[in-house]
């Protein structure tokens, strides 16, 4: 039995002849984090600082409600800051702190959803300011985390302003 083989053994020959396959190294979940979203700890590391949405001022957004409530549903989709951020904690006076988290970026919904948790079953007596007032940043406190400011009533918001012209309108028109 001193025959050449033709036929390659693979238990015996040819393990090296096989093209290697490529590791393929998977990263979980890359789709989901958006491009220009960033963590609020390396913006802390760069010294890159926040600026807060101006909008977050004329919600007139009572924090025992749905942010569904609010009049104006387009400030809802507008990022909370610029530049976005993955998460930030958002800190009450008295102590309490929740965390608004969206990996495509934090927007205004995301922070009123985090605010209004806690608060959803509380009734309006129990609040002594019901009203968001807005936020503040305040990176000499605290870097990765806003400051919730809150009121007694409802404040300035853009609602209702253009009524009034259309029936000053329709009485020139009748005369």
């Amino acid at each position: 039995m001193s025959e050449t083989l033709t036929k390659v053994d693979s238990a015996v020959q040819g393990l090296g002849t096989s093209p290697p396959k490529e590791h393929v190294k998977g990263h979980r979940r890359a789709s989901s984090s958006a491009a220009g979203v960033f963590n609020i700890n390396d913006l802390e590391t760069q010294g890159v600082e926040l600026q807060i949405a101006p909008e977050t001022q004329k919600l007139g957004w009572k924090i025992n409600t749905s942010p569904s409530t609010v009049e104006d549903k387009d400030y809802l989709k507008k990022m909370l800051t610029t530049p976005p951020v993955k998460k930030i904690d958002l800190h009450f006076p008295l102590g309490l702190e929740v965390t608004a988290r969206n990996l495509k970026g934090v927007t205004i919904k995301d922070a009123l959803d985090a605010i209004h948790k806690p608060y959803k079953k509380r009734a309006d007596d129990e609040l002594d300011n019901p009203y968001l007032a807005g936020f503040e940043w305040d990176k000499e406190e605290s870097w990765t985390r806003l400051i919730v400011h809150l009121q007694k009533n409802a404040g300035p918001t853009n609602v209702g302003g253009g009524g009034k012209k259309k029936k000053d309108k329709k009485a020139h028109a009748d005369e």
